[in-house]
């Protein structure tokens, strides 16, 4: 059931038992209608991997897997004014060492600041020659904190990475808004540390408007808007993309070693080089991968895959992070 939009403090459940390492208290960052971000501390030793458990709108149980290394996570895809009671476990050798959980209600929908949909996802043939970054708000209005421009970091089908800079003063959280394909609002919450962020989900050959707010608190004080299209499928790798064999019809439920390819030797990046791509961590509804870069770095990652439909998927990443969850 739905309830009314109200904030209570996160109720958290520590376990009695002792070990060596011992999750701290779990926290709401920030919410929005259709996400909400987690943070948590750890004391003592340190965790291999965590593991977030909710039940979405429907009921069913929703897994997604956390690097050891992350204090923090953005839970996407959640209906606005529903409760959700969230259970993060801390892993050590893949067993659950530690547990905390809390309760948190999402905001209600609709944010009043979106355009008609008239005006947001279109069909590709409606796409400005250049991305259009609006700055409705100038310094003077801001005070002390100040949005840079949003840009477009990469684009597949099916997602957008965008960037922005804060060259004046810290926000505490951001919050990105956009209308989907079907005209419906939807909103990202996004940690006031971070510079960048991609956006899952969406439509192939569409644009989309992106709303960027700085938030204070819970008040905005700042805005940037962008114009992305996302891409064709067509202009994807097809059978290329699959990493198979001639024997290789059926997919066991198996990990073999996995093939990392680097780029070619006569490739002007030759310095850099991609090692091992290694399964972190396997859900029913998610699967973790990381990998090391031994020599040179790369400005960003293309992850691609197929769906369980057969469709073609690509999620880009930013070329700072070795590690990528597939949700």
């Amino acid at each position: 059931p739905t309830e009314d939009n109200q904030h209570e403090h996160p109720q958290t459940e520590v376990p009695a038992s002792e070990a060596r390492a011992v999750l701290g208290e779990l926290r709401v960052s920030s919410v929005t209608p259709n996400s909400v971000q987690l943070q948590w501390s750890v004391s003592e030793s340190l965790f291999d991997s965590f593991m977030l458990q909710y039940r979405d709108a429907q009921g069913q149980p929703q897994a997604l897997p956390v690097d050891g290394r992350s204090r923090s996570v953005t839970v996407p895809g959640l209906s606005p004014s529903h409760r959700y009671r969230f259970h993060l476990y801390g892993l050590q050798g893949g067993k659950r060492i530690d547990h905390v959980s809390t309760d948190v209600a999402t905001d209600a929908a609709v944010p009043e600041e979106l355009p008609l949909p008239s005006e947001e996802s279109q069909p590709e043939d409606h796409k400005p020659e250049q991305p259009q970054t609006e700055h409705p708000q100038t310094g003077a209005d801001l005070g002390q904190v100040e949005l840079g421009e949003l840009r477009i970091s990469s684009v597949t089908p099916n997602s957008v990475q965008l960037q922005w800079s804060v060259p004046k003063g810290s926000f505490d959280s951001f919050t990105l808004q956009y209308r989907d394909a079907q005209g419906q609002p939807q909103a990202l919450a996004v940690d006031g540390g971070s510079r960048s962020v991609t956006v899952p989900g969406l439509a192939p050959s569409r644009r989309y408007r992106f709303h960027l707010y700085g938030l204070q608190g819970r008040k905005r004080t700042g805005r940037v808007s962008i114009d992305v299209v996302t891409a064709d499928p067509e202009d994807l790798p097809s059978s290329s993309m699959d990493s198979t064999t001639d024997t290789s019809t059926t997919e066991d439920h198996q990990i073999a070693h996995p093939q990392a390819k680097g780029p070619p030797s006569e490739a002007p990046s030759a310095q850099a080089m991609l090692g091992e791509l290694k399964v972190s961590s396997v859900t029913p509804n998610s699967v973790q991968l990381q990998w090391s870069v031994p020599e040179g770095r790369f400005e960003s990652f293309m992850l691609q895959y197929r769906d369980a439909q057969g469709q073609p998927q690509a999620l880009p990443i930013d070329g700072g992070s070795h590690s990528v969850t597939v949700p």
